[in-house]
């Protein structure tokens, strides 16, 4: 299986009727001013700067034969899925497994520089990163976004789908197909805000994984794969 930044997103299979190509990509930038890790709680709209990722991303996939576009049930991603959708002329469906992962430090600060880790009432939280404690299994991600890839592939037969979806599990499904350990430096994820990790299907098998970034020169330098960590600007804010 090959992996690399063009060959899932670039149409290299276009005209083949056995292949399909399953878009996932991460919502757009978040308003969180008080910087909380957001999680699966409701009200988180994207900002300003999110709805311009999300509209370049349209753009990008405008030529593209989509037919079938899909979304987390929350917010962030319904709103990034938008215009995506509108482009094509499509409904936009929701898909309740490409949801965010459960994680027990939502609703609050967990950055570098505030403290968390030397938190005692936290560390009970912390014991097994292999699992992960703080949050839903890696295996279970898995299981539910393998079923949302399989089911936009289903429905887009000989075409392309883009699912909206989130930075982790987004991760974990690419490690688990690209035969990576699931567990992993959360620093080190290739899963920028507003990218395309795409996934092509001959036939039901996933053929090649690839790798594109269309909003790059949106995204805060704080942001981006591979930056270092600054103090009160977490990472982890834009699950």
């Amino acid at each position: 299986m090959s992996s690399n930044g063009s060959n899932g997103s670039n149409g290299s299979y276009a005209g083949d009727n056995d292949i399909t190509v399953v878009h996932l990509m991460r919502h757009g930038e978040v308003d969180n001013p008080t910087g909380v890790l957001y999680g699966r709680l409701p009200g988180y709209h994207l900002s300003d700067l999110g709805r311009k990722m999300a509209e370049r991303v349209a753009e990008h996939l405008a030529t593209r034969d989509v037919t079938h576009v899909v979304a987390s049930p929350l917010e962030r991603a319904q709103e990034t899925a938008t215009p995506i959708a509108k482009a094509h002329g499509l409904d936009l469906a929701t898909d309740e497994r490409l949801i965010e992962a459960d994680n027990v430090f939502q609703g609050k600060t967990f950055g570098v520089g505030d403290g968390a880790l030397r938190r005692p009432e936290n560390w009970k939280h912390l014991v097994n990163p292999f699992k992960p404690s703080w949050g839903e299994p890696y295996v279970d991600q898995v299981v539910r976004m393998m079923g949302a890839l399989n089911a936009a592939r289903d429905q887009a037969r000989g075409h392309e789908a883009v699912l909206v979806s989130h930075q982790l599990p987004i991760w974990i499904v690419r490690s688990y197909v690209e035969k990576r350990r699931l567990w992993h430096d959360p620093r080190k994820r290739q899963c920028t805000l507003a990218s395309l990790t795409t996934f092509t299907y001959q036939g039901d098998k996933i053929v090649s994984v690839g790798y594109a970034e269309p909003a790059i020169d949106l995204v805060p330098a704080h942001l981006r794969a591979g930056a270092k960590p600054v103090k009160g600007k977490s990472k982890a804010f834009g699950a």
